[in-house]
């Protein structure tokens, strides 16, 4: 079968834009005509050029029909899967239920499966389908909505291992640690072995860790840092984040949406705006909401530069740096395009995502990203200082009205929508798989 037999064109456009009954009908068989091309060729990394033009043929003709069926009947579907509102499901809960409810729309349990077992290069990219899926439901006020505070909840996790913590005050995660020391959660991220790059273990536990801090009683302020690294090069030494983990993308061990989609909407979106709670004597605010702090030591490359941008005060080590480079590594640097330009201006964003600048921060630049430069002798007492001003209903309620006035939930909700396609598109470009593979080869030849 050639890419030509799949239905398409105006007919096939009509079909899944008809009634819901008959259009998941017509998008099923598209998407079945669309796999039954694919399976008639190689696999992904095996393939010809031609093959690859006609792989491609395939899976953009079946693209454009998943896009027009959201289009007309996104919310339905949404309505559908959520049992009208009723459940809160979660971005891999989602996607779950609707592959199983509408065949075609997303990639199925088996296909993804699959996918995991590959490396980057020789992936089908099935994820861009769950980025379509997300970025029509995300662009929908309602269910867009609904998707934000459902990924705003505590995790089941967390709630399991609450009593415990609200208990004890401390709590190993395996990537991070967090310990309640004088009213204050101490965050620590200790992925030693890779100088905290970001995978989907450490989105994991940091999610943990910052539900159990906003869901403590004990707890009134937050601190996020560094742990003391084993690496050869940084042995002994504390390092914030080396970014995303690069070998583990070009491995295939980074997800759209439980990584890229899940750091953004799941813990740094508390950071910033809280956990929702069902508690009725909480009239007043369905969130609890906490200040927090950050402390850069050695470095914040990428996410960890990222990162800085949801939290109410930042101290830096004078010897320390923040990079994104973005450009670089070929991606889009998580929801930092949306919030680095009202916090440092549009020439500067340009210049440090874009241009890749490093900033060191004893700079005077590094004030778009740092509150306060300290000595490293001096950084303990710093964060002490910092952590006693940060505390106390009067800062919580204030910063409550203050992330009001910085940054809307729709404007956050469409920007995500964007980034969802976006950045799904991106993993899978020909100049993004060249240079992770090019940096997974070089860290395999400083190992040897």
């Amino acid at each position: 079968m050639t890419a030509s037999a799949i239905e398409s064109g105006p007919q096939a456009s009509r079909a899944v834009r008809a009634a819901l009954p008959e259009a998941r009908k017509a998008l099923t068989l598209a998407a079945e005509r669309a796999e039954a091309v694919l399976a008639a060729l190689p696999e992904a990394g095996r393939r010809s050029p031609a093959e690859r033009a006609a792989a491609a043929v395939a899976k953009n003709e079946a693209r454009a029909l998943r896009c027009g069926f959201l289009d007309a009947h996104v919310d339905a579907v949404y309505a559908e899967l959520t049992d009208h509102g009723t459940r809160h499901l979660r971005l891999a809960e989602l996607v779950e239920s609707a592959a199983i409810r509408f065949p075609g729309l997303v990639p199925s349990r088996e296909q993804l499966a699959a996918e995991r077992s590959r490396p980057q290069a020789a992936k089908e990219g099935h994820e861009i389908d769950q980025g379509i899926f997300f970025h029509r439901v995300l662009g929908s006020h309602s269910s867009g909505r609904h998707l934000l505070d459902a990924m705003l909840r505590p995790t089941p996790r967390a709630l399991d291992l609450l009593p415990g913590f609200t208990e004890t005050g401390q709590a190993d995660l395996g990537s991070v640690r967090i310990e309640r020391r004088g009213g204050a959660a101490r965050l620590t991220m200790c992925r030693d072995d890779c100088l905290n790059a970001e995978d989907p273990r450490q989105v994991e536990d940091m999610e943990t860790a910052v539900d159990l801090a906003l869901l403590d009683p004990g707890t009134e302020v937050g601190l996020v840092r560094g742990g003391v690294m084993s690496h050869p090069r940084y042995s002994g030494r504390r390092i914030f984040s080396a970014g995303i983990n690069l070998k583990a993308l070009h491995g295939g061990g980074i997800s759209l949406v439980d990584f890229l989609l899940r750091r953004e909407l799941g813990y740094i979106h508390k950071l910033l705006r809280g956990i929702v709670v069902d508690d009725p004597a909480r009239w007043y605010s369905r969130t609890v909401e906490k200040p927090w702090v950050a402390a850069v030591d050695g470095f914040a490359i990428g996410g960890g530069a990222q990162l800085l941008l949801v939290f109410d005060h930042v101290l830096a080590a004078s010897d320390s740096f923040l990079s994104i480079p973005a450009a670089q590594e070929g991606i889009i640097p998580g929801a930092s395009n949306f919030r680095l330009t009202r916090v440092a201006g549009a020439r500067f964003s340009r210049r440090l995502v874009l241009g890749g600048r490093k900033i060191w921060a004893a700079e005077p630049d590094a004030r778009h990203l740092v509150d306060e430069v300290v000595d490293p002798a001096e950084l303990d007492d710093a964060i002490e200082r910092g952590l006693e001003a940060f505390r106390g209903p009067t800062i919580t309620a204030n910063r409550r009205m203050l992330v009001s006035a910085e940054e809307s939930v729709d404007a956050f909700r469409l920007y995500m929508a964007e980034f969802a396609v976006q950045q799904a598109l991106r993993m899978y470009d020909d100049d993004v798989l060249d240079k992770v593979r090019r940096f997974s080869t070089r860290k395999s030849a400083g190992s040897s």
